[in-house]
């Protein structure tokens, strides 16, 4: 008998070991705790990690040299050398790295289980519009991206049980940053779009936000309770951008740049009147992403007019397959003629995150939001 009972006891520590094992990786990932459970991603290219990889589109980084800095020097399907800016954000919430999926590796068959930290759905030249990056070819727009949430969601609470899975969700951190595709593949593209000879900047920029409110406002009837919406950075200043249109004395071409600070400005006002609605019961911010462009230090940045990696015509704006790449790769602004570095997606996210300035974010920084 006492010799069952020390057998007994043993396999009960064991269980208790792996329950502990079980609760720390829960909640505890590079070093610190995990700020809230789940992390849901929307966007675009700059969020993208991996849900373009098997469409047919132009819009794909699923080849070498992109993710030559990432774990193992293999590309994911982020459009950088390394981890995108989501994947800063992710970290700085705790989270280990690599660990929020693409929805195309889950969609409707992957285990429920591997959703409930959280889901990416951006997809490289999606946009506010369906039509926007129509030119590159397949894309997962933004209402699209919601249809493929809300099957998320109905996954999770069919696995949860409805109470459960809305506390769960409620307490999620939500990002979207998109509306780039809606101007550079769409706007500033008279050739293939005829947006610019029917609206003004101002009317443009008015549904953008009108459309991207509706969208917002269905992520919340999702359960969505703490969002982030980013705005735009210098889309003007972009190389692939700069090289279409000329610069102007700036070094960049003011009129992108001037039409995009319209929707920002836009979108800040959208944010104040979503959080002053209270009806809506949640919690929005903004992240003044051209604001913090302008403010940053240099640091180890010195090129921002350039591509890191060897872009060709044909390839423009993105890498060449295998193609050459600057061996200083921490000093360039610009991976491709289109997309950040890791390391200036690096210095965004921090203070993204945890705000420098009070001009950064509004009306607080992530981290505060993830404490709410």
């Amino acid at each position: 008998m006492a010799y069952w009972l020390v057998i007994l006891g043993k396999l009960q520590l064991a269980a208790l070991i792996l329950l502990v094992s079980s609760f720390l990786q829960q909640h505890f990932a590079n070093g610190q705790p995990l700020q809230v459970p789940c992390f849901f991603i929307f966007g675009d290219s700059l969020s993208d990690n991996g849900n373009n990889n098997n469409l047919k589109t132009t819009a794909n980084s699923n080849y070498q040299p992109y993710g030559i800095d990432f774990p193992k020097g293999r590309p994911t399907g982020r459009f950088t050398n390394g981890r995108n800016l989501l994947d800063f954000i992710a970290e700085e919430l705790g989270f280990p790295e690599d660990s929020i999926p693409p929805y195309a590796k889950l969609a409707t068959v992957g285990p429920v289980e591997k959703a409930l930290k959280g889901v990416n759905y951006a997809s490289g030249a999606a946009g506010i519009l369906n039509e926007s990056g129509r030119t590159r070819g397949d894309r997962i727009p933004m209402n699209e991206q919601l249809t493929n949430h809300q099957k998320t969601v109905s996954r999770i609470i069919n696995k949860l049980g409805k109470k459960n899975a809305t506390q769960l969700l409620n307490k999620c951190i939500y990002s979207v940053a998109i509306g780039t595709n809606d101007y550079i593949n769409n706007y500033f593209l008279p050739q293939f779009y005829p947006a610019s000879r029917i609206y003004t900047p101002s009317q443009y920029a008015e549904i953008l936000l009108r459309k991207l409110s509706q969208q917002l406002r269905t992520l919340h009837r999702r359960k969505a309770r703490k969002v982030v919406v980013y705005g735009l950075g210098l889309l003007g200043c972009i190389p692939y951008e700069v090289k279409m249109y000329g610069a102007n004395i700036s070094g960049c071409v003011d009129k992108i740049n001037e039409a995009v600070m319209l929707f920002n400005n836009g979108l800040k006002s959208l944010v104040s009147d979503l959080n002053n609605n209270h009806t809506i019961n949640a919690t929005f911010i903004f992240i003044n992403s051209t604001g913090i462009s302008l403010t940053s230090s240099p640091g180890s940045i010195t090129v921002s007019n350039a591509a890191c990696c060897q872009v060709s015509e044909a390839s423009a704006p993105q890498c060449i397959r295998s193609g050459k790449t600057c061996s200083n790769r921490t000093q360039y602004a610009f991976w491709d003629e289109a997309h950040p570095t890791e390391a200036a997606y690096s210095a965004t996210a921090a203070r993204a995150y945890r705000a420098l300035l009070p001009t950064d974010s509004y009306p607080f920084d992530i981290q505060r939001l993830a404490q709410l």
